[in-house]
């Protein structure tokens, strides 16, 4: 069945890779989620005015990959005790999050992050409100640009993990 959840994780650009890397991955969207206004360009974001987060729509076939799998890759790069920060990007923006349509996904997102994670940590778990694609030359923007600006660790795929 395909299913769809939104992960923010810090720049989005390492995170869209990250994912579109993996079995089961069928699609990743650069965008912002869960801001104050439609709409939003990049540079507005970036103002921290309009509250969304840089994050990654994935669609995803869960035969081939759970959301507890792509959850258990989300701490393999993410630091779930950082406050609006991963790796150098600082602000809102940069907030660590799952964001949901369903409420079933909510609850595994919680129990599973709960189960694996010390009381405290910062990743916001909530209902998805909405979701701009990001400007174009955001996405697959490490494919494009090989040696452009990643925080993730890329390498942190299981060779059997990859497609």
């Amino acid at each position: 069945m395909i299913k769809v959840i939104y992960l923010a994780g810090g720049c989005f650009w390492g995170v869209q890779e990250y994912y579109s890397r993996l079995k089961g991955v069928i699609s990743t969207v650069a965008g912002y989620a869960n801001g104050t206004t439609a709409f939003p360009t990049y540079e507005e974001v970036k103002s921290q005015k309009t509250g969304h987060a840089e994050t990654v729509k994935i669609e995803y076939d869960d035969e081939i990959i759970s959301l507890s799998k792509l959850l258990e890759h989300f701490l393999r790069f993410v630091d779930p005790y950082a406050n609006n920060k991963q790796g150098e990007d600082e602000g809102i923006q940069y907030r660590a999050g799952v964001y949901y349509v369903d409420l079933l996904d909510a609850i595994e997102a919680r129990n599973y992050l709960s189960s694996k994670l010390k009381r405290g940590y910062t990743i916001e778990i909530a209902k998805l409100n909405n979701f701009f694609k990001a400007e174009e030359y955001h996405q697959d923007y490490l494919k494009k640009n090989p040696s452009g600006y990643c925080h993730i660790n890329l390498n942190k795929i299981n060779d059997n993990e990859k497609k």
